[in-house]
């Protein structure tokens, strides 16, 4: 994830030199500024119109009594779009005028949806190995019944307390 994150610091403005350079070849300097200043006043009143849209959805979801799950996914896009259209620059404008559309947000959230669902069917299939044999949640150990609740394993006391002393846990009544 560093590796990342320090690629996207380094490559990103390097991108948008070259892009700067290649527009500003293309139509010449004072149209190249001409556009980034536009595109930062057109990101400036979508945030403002679509953001108090999705302010007003996420009000009636919560008059209703509804989670506003997708109206909270739209006004995080909406808040990072904005950012990269008031961020000089030709990629980060396009990426930013990509969040302004409902249709891209909309194919963005079901994407993501279904990467964190596949995440935590990943993460909830828990694998656990005994004698090299795998065994799945409800399977039970090799060669007893499934859902035996016997575990078996060697253990030995590694605390400093005397054995004298009340081996209940802090917190819990001796019976």
């Amino acid at each position: 994830m560093g590796i990342l994150l320090l690629a996207a610091l380094i490559g990103v403005p390097l991108i948008e030199i070259g892009l700067f350079i290649e527009i500003g070849g293309f139509i010449g300097l004072w149209p190249t500024l001409a556009l980034v200043v536009l595109t930062a006043a057109i990101g400036s009143w979508q945030l403002r119109t679509q953001g108090l849209a999705t302010l007003a959805r996420g009000r009636q979801q919560l008059d209703r009594g509804q989670l506003p799950a997708r109206e909270l996914f739209d006004g995080f896009c909406l808040v990072i779009a904005g950012a990269l259209l008031l961020t000089p620059g030709f990629m980060t404008d396009a990426i930013g005028l990509a969040l302004f559309v409902p249709g891209f947000r909309d194919l963005l959230r079901r994407s993501l949806a279904r990467r964190m669902e596949a995440a935590t069917e990943a993460a909830t299939e828990a694998h656990v190995w005994v004698d090299g044999e795998e065994i799945r949640p409800g399977q039970g150990r090799p060669g007893r019944g499934a859902g035996d609740s016997v575990i078996e394993g060697e253990f030995r006391d590694v605390s400093d307390r005397p054995d004298d002393e009340d081996d209940t846990p802090a917190g819990i009544p001796p019976q």
